[in-house]
């Protein structure tokens, strides 16, 4: 670990920055000026394809040249904006400053003022974010969740035929198989998952406060609302906000927020669930020869996948909770309390993923105990009451619910032979206590195919 690794405030840029730093593509201050790069430079083609500046045949040949402005953006260029930063004391303003001197060394300092030609730092930052969301989302946050998914689908495939006695308010209930419930949450996360993947991620775009002012005023013939738009989908391949004031509204980040907030509380539930079957023994762990579990026990062996797993999710839906309610909160038509805060996308994003990885690491050391689930099976057959009271009612027993009710509540061990002495007493024909007899907790799981 590198000395600045180690004198890191957060742990998601030291303890676990090898684990997090794929989120410096989309979320770090190199990204965020990587990609207003990119939206200063394609607004000004944009700009040039209306055609407006009129460009000579020969300079629209620099628009490759142009676009590697972005396209090989390294540390020295970002370095240099941040330096232009400190004199400006306005990191948009910086980077627009930037391309004006990129200009002249291409010639092209004829064209100058049509760089951020009538816009605002926000129709720049509202896009160059979402944009950076999107491919986040694409290419690493909807993968990750996706293969814990599939993972989960596999053990519920794999286990699909195990009994499991179930438990509702912690008490034995009706049973269930060991693939069903892992199914529970793979169907969980499927619904979600396909929820963000067609959220729609929007941004703004419409000058100072949001009518294109300055567009219209300077340009009065030109269509500027449908040059937004298909600059922003055609070019961005993001939605543009159609009314909207300085800055965007959020809602549809508020919406993403929510859906990943969403997709972490059912891996909470998931790790909680986990963690109680191992604490029952239904499954044991695999372990490394020279891992430690406890300081002072030597016999111990934690599941802290899941534990933190559980932790890195509940500092995540924290955040995204305070950027989905704070974002699409501005005062009148601009506060800045967005700026400080939209700069934290990344952080739970990087704990999802940590939480991701946890569990993955989890269930990969999962050993099942098929004995200890068969065992608590055999040792609770009052929950067969169920299944002979509901083939009693069939037959229209009389009150079978109560004479089911007596027997299991008695406080006293209901075994196999108390069941069967029970339906041997019935006063029904054979063919009915034959099939009473055959059910068992291990055979009574109901219904369930992958």
């Amino acid at each position: 670990m590198a000395d600045e690794s180690l004198k890191a405030i957060s742990p998601i840029d030291g303890r676990y920055q090898s684990k997090t730093k794929i989120l410096s593509t989309w979320f770090s201050e190199y990204a965020l000026i990587q990609y207003r790069l990119r939206v200063e430079v394609e607004y000004f083609i944009a700009l040039c394809r209306i055609p407006l500046p009129q460009l000579k045949d020969v300079d629209r040949e620099l628009f490759p040249i142009l676009r590697n402005i972005y396209l090989q953006f390294d540390e020295t260029a970002a370095l240099k904006i941040k330096e232009i930063e400190s004199v400006t004391n306005h990191d948009v303003k910086a980077v627009e400053y930037y391309l004006r001197e990129k200009f002249e060394e291409l010639k092209l300092s004829k064209y100058q003022e049509f760089i951020h030609f009538g816009l605002t730092s926000q129709d720049i930052n509202n896009t160059a974010m979402p944009v950076a969301l999107l491919g986040s989302l694409n290419e690493c946050i909807i993968p990750v969740y996706s293969s814990l998914r599939d993972k989960l689908y596999q053990l519920a495939s794999d286990w699909k035929d195990i009994p499991m006695l179930a438990r509702t308010h912690g008490q034995p209930a009706s049973p269930t198989r060991l693939g069903k419930e892992f199914c529970v949450f793979a169907e969980r996360l499927e619904k979600q998952i396909s929820s963000l993947n067609n959220l729609p991620v929007s941004g703004k775009f419409g000058g100072a406060t949001g009518n294109f002012n300055a567009h219209k005023v300077a340009y009065p013939e030109i269509d500027w609302v449908e040059f937004g738009n298909n600059f922003l989908q055609g070019v961005l391949n993001i939605h543009r906000q159609q009314t909207t004031t300085q800055i965007e509204h959020y809602d549809d980040l508020a919406s993403i927020f929510d859906n990943v907030r969403r997709i972490n509380t059912i891996l909470i539930d998931f790790c909680r669930d986990i963690w109680t079957y191992i604490s029952m023994d239904y499954f044991t762990q695999k372990v490394k020869a020279n891992e430690v579990g406890s300081s002072a026990m030597p016999h111990k062996v934690n599941p802290i996948d899941f534990e933190n797993a559980e932790g890195n999710l509940g500092i995540a839906n924290a955040i995204l909770g305070h950027l989905s309610e704070k974002l699409p909160i501005s005062r009148l038509q601009r506060d800045l309390t967005d700026s400080t805060v939209t700069r934290n996308m990344g952080v739970p994003l990087a704990h999802s993923i940590l939480a991701c990885q946890s569990i993955s690491k989890g269930i990969g050391k999962i050993i099942l105990n098929e004995k200890k689930l068969q065992a608590d099976l055999e040792a609770n057959w009052a929950v067969v009451a169920e299944a002979i009271q509901t083939i009693l009612r069939r037959e229209n027993y009389p009150d079978p619910y109560n004479a089911l009710k007596q027997l299991t509540r008695t406080g006293e061990s209901i075994n196999q032979q108390t069941i069967i002495v029970f339906i041997n007493e019935l006063d029904v024909n054979e063919s009915i206590k034959e099939e009473l007899r055959a059910i068992r907790p291990d055979n009574y799981t109901g219904i369930f195919d992958m």
